[in-house]
This record gives structure tokens, C-alpha cells and sequence, in this order.
């Protein structure tokens, strides 16, 4: 992977948007971490010997009022083993999927002022991520 993701393009976004707002999405979260975090320049962070992980994990226990306020909640989080079918490479550290009522939760949540606050140890944390909506559904046959 040369490329890195770590906020969403305008484009991206957009289409995001462009989607329905009123009905529940599922957000695949695929997410690899740098080897030391970095914090900006006058974040009390910065300069700490903190890992991607360790800054990841602050992210994640600083979101939760956030999330909550948004309804979103993680339904699915896994630990690679082993690759079955396909590469055998897995590049990524941590991976889930946070459920939200709409996306309109999800848009407010990024809107919520105390997000911006809490989403610098994500920025900080990530080398490169992947954030993919899905429409849930009840199994392969619905």
C-alpha cells in the first residue's frame, strides 16, 4: 500500500452524503497503525513516546461520549489469524464495524464539537486506514 488514508477526501465524502441520510449504515473500519504516534506541534502529546496503538487506543476511550450521543456502537471487531483465501498478506491492525441509527448520526458526530478534540489521536495514530459504508442487511439472501 503507498498510498495513505487517513480522513476522507472531498470526493469520497461526497458521495457519502449523496447517499440516504435516514437509514442504518454499518462503517467497515480497517486500520493500520504508525510505529510512533504524532501529535502537532502544541498538542500536550506531542514529543511523548507514544505508539500508533497506544494513541489509537486513547482515540477509542476519548470517542465514547461522542458515539454514544451519535448511537453508534460496535457490532463486529476481529483479530486476524490467517489468511484463507486471497494474499496472504493482512495489512492492518485493527479492524470492526461500528453500527449507526443513519447516517445522519454519523454526520453528526463528526459535527459534534467535541469530536474535533478526541479525532487527533486517530490522526496522530493511523499511517493509513480504510472507511467503507454498508447498507445492512440480515443475511445473503435479503
Amino acid at each position: 500500500m503507498s498510498e495513505t488514508y487517513i480522513d476522507p477526501s472531498r470526493e469520497n465524502f461526497a458521495a457519502f452524503k449523496a447517499l440516504p441520510r435516514d437509514t442504518p449504515i454499518h462503517m467497515l473500519n480497517l486500520v493500520r497503525f504508525k510505529e510512533q504516534a504524532t501529535y502537532p506541534e502544541g498538542h500536550e502529546l506531542a514529543g511523548k513516546a507514544l505508539t500508533g496503538e497506544q494513541a489509537y487506543k486513547e482515540y477509542m476511550r476519548t470517542i465514547q461520549p461522542v458515539l454514544e450521543r451519535a448511537g453508534g456502537h460496535i457490532v463486529w471487531a476481529g483479530l486476524f489469524e490467517a489468511m484463507v483465501t486471497g494474499p496472504a498478506d493482512w495489512d492492518w491492525d485493527e479492524t470492526f464495524v461500528m453500527a449507526y441509527p443513519d447516517a445522519a448520526s454519523f454526520l453528526g458526530m463528526v459535527k459534534d464539537p467535541d469530536y474535533a478534540p478526541v479525532v487527533v489521536h486517530r490522526q496522530a495514530a493511523v499511517a493509513t486506514s480504510r472507511l467503507v459504508r454498508f447498507a445492512p442487511r440480515e443475511s445473503l439472501t435479503a
